[in-house]
């Protein structure tokens, strides 16, 4: 009966050991899995691909796709101040027009020759408003016409004093007719 008690300890021994070597094979096996997830994701990241040809080539595509999509610059807002008041003959009664004006720019250059120019900006701008009708000038239509007109009058003046003409949009921030 001894015999059968030790028989059955060792084997029992034999069973616990088997336990903790498989928990030590599991955890073993997770850290080369998180070892070769580590080096796959730094190879990756650091662009190394192994030779000078393939570097070559990396640098050739990555220009190419700076050439191809170039980085926005945020949004820039020139506020022409004063406002504009513009006073229409319509028949026999004197109309007015109060426009606030907003230029978008991403140009650092654009903004300088807002600033620098300003005088011959806005008097550009009043003969073009001038030169509208009133009544064009209440419909939607009328007044996105106007928008354009403006732009195209703003950009060729930058284009002129600044040598670039990268003005977005303009923008009426209010609006009033009389």
């Amino acid at each position: 009966m001894a015999d059968e008690k030790d028989l059955k300890l060792e084997e029992g021994e034999q069973e616990g050991g088997k336990g903790k070597s498989k928990i030590i094979l599991l955890i073993v096996g997770a850290l080369v899995l998180v070892a070769v997830a580590v080096g796959v994701t730094l190879f990756l990241i650091s662009g190394d691909s192994g030779g000078e040809e393939a570097e070559g080539e990396g640098e050739a595509e990555a220009k190419a796709a700076e050439s191809a999509a170039p980085v926005k610059k945020p949004a820039q807002y020139v506020k022409l101040k004063p406002e504009f008041v513009i006073n229409f003959q319509v028949g026999p009664r004197q109309r007015f027009l109060q426009v606030y004006i907003d230029i978008m720019t991403r140009d650092d250059l654009i903004v300088a020759g807002l600033e620098e120019h300003s005088p011959r900006v806005r008097s550009e701008i009043i003969s073009v408003i001038s030169q509208q009708e009133f009544e064009k000038l209440r419909t939607p239509e009328g007044r996105k016409a106007l928008q354009e007109a403006i732009a195209m009058t703003v950009k060729q003046v930058m284009r002129e004093e600044t040598g670039s003409d990268a003005i977005e949009q303009v923008l009426f921030t209010n609006y009033v007719m009389q």
